[in-house]
């Protein structure tokens, strides 16, 4: 069985590739995948606990069974042209490498019976634990990014008295000041725009895979957070 396999963020970086095709007999599962690369880049053994894999852009145990054609992805830890999801009444959910534009996603939203409109935005500060910072590069696992938004942005529908829900993130490289990530919440009142808005960027960091790599004058680092309790490791 031929599958390709895909690495991302720092995982990229310590493989050396982003990507690969392996053979493997029938019957073989993903912890095989995952002791094939990790035998030719150790280090990989050693973040087992931090790492995640994804089997068809979906989170999977090391016991799941690989087919041919299968696509497996490498996931670090997350930290938290325009690529939208398909068209979903009401929500919005897309990936973006161009300025997020807050008011025109709440344009799109609005029905003209919202009582609260909340919006959070993330920005590119100048400095982490006092280290200058120049700017961010976010690089992400698209297809699989796109499917986990729309996932969060339907449960928190359904959870809370809201209306509408729009999550969108900037690619690429961004400058400080610049807006990474927008999570937009309209509902009939405030409490439960504000308490929908927060468990979205929240759930967001956590579980979307997404990756930033941090710029500073005296060098350059991926930034790692830590994957929601429920995510399966890989170690």
């Amino acid at each position: 069985m031929r599958v390709r396999i895909l690495f991302f963020g720092v995982l990229k970086d310590l493989v050396g590739r982003p990507s690969e095709e392996a053979d493997f007999p029938g019957g073989a599962d993903l912890r095989a995948v995952f002791d094939t690369v990790a035998a030719r880049c150790p280090p990989l053994r050693e973040m087992a606990r931090s790492i995640v894999l994804a089997r068809n852009r979906e989170f999977a145990d090391l016991s799941t069974k690989i087919e041919d054609g299968d696509e497996v992805a490498f996931l670090p830890p997350v930290s938290g042209g325009t690529a939208d999801c398909p068209p979903d009444p009401g929500h919005y959910f897309a990936l973006t490498n161009h300025p997020i534009d807050t008011r025109s996603i709440i344009a799109r939203l609005l029905t003209g019976a919202e009582g609260a409109v909340v919006a959070f935005e993330g920005t590119v500060r100048n400095q982490t634990n006092g280290r200058p910072a120049l700017c961010l590069d976010y690089e992400c696992y698209q297809p699989m990014a796109l499917a986990m938004m729309a996932k969060i942005g339907h449960e928190i529908a359904g959870a809370h008295q809201v209306t509408r829900v729009a999550m969108v993130h900037r690619l690429g490289r961004l400058l400080i000041g610049e807006t990474s990530v927008a999570v937009i919440v309209t509902a009939p009142h405030r409490r439960a725009a504000f308490e929908a808005a927060l468990e979205g960027i929240d759930r967001l960091k956590k579980t979307v895979p997404i990756w930033k790599k941090e710029h500073f004058v005296d060098g350059e680092v991926w930034v790692e957070g830590e994957w929601d309790r429920d995510v399966p490791l890989a170690g």
